[in-house]
């Protein structure tokens, strides 16, 4: 291992060399203050949330949340990484760019209208969602907010400030709202309505600065067109539906197997855990759209970018998995408060997936994406994610939290071993020196 990858004199030269690098630092800048707003804003109100709704309320929004996860994840499709990949190799030709915008815009729109179908149907006629109907409907205005914002318009073209910006408004008005309407357990509802509000917005303003900053015009798109993207995404979008198998579903089936309560306990150790898992988010939007062009000019410069990543990622990440799982006492108690002692043993056994997800979204999105190999992704994620979703069924039974724990940590183990058993063998042709190439 290069002793100089700890040098902040080195890498202050590999960052601002050429202007590639200008823009790849300015980007990742933008998306670690998005982060650092992202840790910060949740932190300020998830210990008065858990503490004035309780674990039921909590669980409640929390199993809502997950549930209209699914929908996010319809309308999404694949774009968040075909999308984003297309916008960055055709970003200098406005036209061109324009197709893309619109097409990609329409098919989300549709999916809308099918996921709200979807919604009112289960509404109607299973009465464990019936129940607490209007807490699902004013849910399904985050999936409105993402169908809205364009992220991974923003993120081909590498102009991540306006994420940055979006993010934080729409993050803000949450926060400021949370502390203004919510004061006890009766007004939960509102958690639902401004969490989507704020994502409303943030959908509006984007669009505004998407036709007047970029002069992106909005053209009917040909059906040709629509198929292709349809073509593009969907890999990526049956990879998308297996991961929800075994992130989204964690939540959903435990609350189905439990009650609100539990889905507290659980929800509150897996918000702390994913707050410090974004951390490798400003790193992987920011690399995705510029190795995207790189795998295509030169495979051999990006394999050793990828290099770089996999030693600065992994001793980030162990580290910082090792003092969650030293510390989840104490966090648990300063963050979610004494009615939330059942959190910590679920928080230690999470803790190290910031470590272990590291390695694998190197491998598979910045490895295997990058390079459109997303079909290989697809050939162990689906196989995995329907092993989980019966390992979580069986603990989850047995063990309730416990297991849903367990059986998270054993997938994404699997996960990452697959992403690298594939990374090797369909990018890295020459076997055997790649444990030398990357070790």
């Amino acid at each position: 291992m290069r002793k100089d990858i700890f040098d902040f004199r080195y890498w202050k030269k590999v960052l601002t060399g050429s202007p590639t690098r200008k823009r790849l630092t300015g980007n990742f800048f933008s998306l670690s203050i998005l982060q650092a707003l992202n840790y910060i804003l949740p932190l300020i109100t998830l210990p008065y949330l858990v503490r004035v709704l309780g674990p039921e309320k909590y669980g409640l929004i929390s199993f809502a949340q997950a549930f209209i996860g699914y929908f996010i994840i319809l309308t999404d499709y694949g774009f968040s990484l075909s999308a984003t990949r297309e916008i960055s190799i055709h970003r200098d030709n406005k036209e061109k760019v324009s197709e893309i915008f619109s097409s990609v815009m329409t098919i989300k729109f549709f999916l809308g209208i099918l996921s709200f179908i979807i919604l009112a149907i289960m509404l109607a006629l299973i009465p464990r969602f019936g129940q607490d109907w209007l807490i699902y409907i004013l849910t399904f205005g985050t999936v409105l907010g993402n169908i809205l914002f364009p992220i991974w318009f923003f993120q081909g073209m590498e102009n991540m400030k306006w994420i940055t910006i979006l993010n934080i408004v729409s993050k803000t008005i949450f926060t400021i709202c949370i502390f203004i309407f919510i004061h006890r357990v009766s007004d939960y509802p509102y958690v639902a309505l401004i969490n989507s509000l704020g994502y409303l917005v943030a959908g509006i303003i984007s669009l505004i600065i998407v036709f007047k900053n970029f002069k992106v015009k909005f053209v009917l798109p040909k059906l040709e067109n629509i198929k292709y993207q349809l073509k593009e995404g969907w890999h990526i979008f049956v990879s998308n539906i297996a991961i929800s198998l075994y992130t989204t579903s964690n939540t959903f089936i435990l609350g189905l197997f439990t009650n609100n309560t539990i889905v507290g306990y659980y929800s509150g150790a897996e918000k702390i855990v994913k707050a410090v898992q974004g951390l490798i988010n400003p790193i992987s939007q920011t690399i995705y759209p510029y190795l995207s062009k790189l795998a295509i000019e030169s495979k051999e410069k990006a394999l050793i970018f990828l290099r770089k990543l996999v030693k600065i990622i992994g001793t980030a990440f162990f580290i910082v998995s090792l003092l969650i799982f030293i510390l989840a006492p104490f966090i648990v108690k300063i963050i979610l408060g004494n009615q939330y002692q059942q959190s910590i043993l679920p928080l230690r056994i999470l803790s190290f997936l910031p470590f272990i997800i590291g390695f694998s979204n190197i491998f598979a999105i910045q490895g295997l994406y990058a390079f459109r190999l997303q079909w290989v992704v697809s050939r162990f994620i689906i196989p995995i994610a329907f092993f989980h979703l019966i390992l979580l069924s069986i603990l989850t039974y047995l063990y309730s939290l416990i297991g849903v724990s367990v059986a998270v940590i054993i997938t994404e183990v699997l996960i990452t071993i697959f992403s690298m058993k594939y990374f090797l063998k369909f990018i890295v042709k020459k076997k055997e020196n790649i444990y030398e190439k990357f070790y």
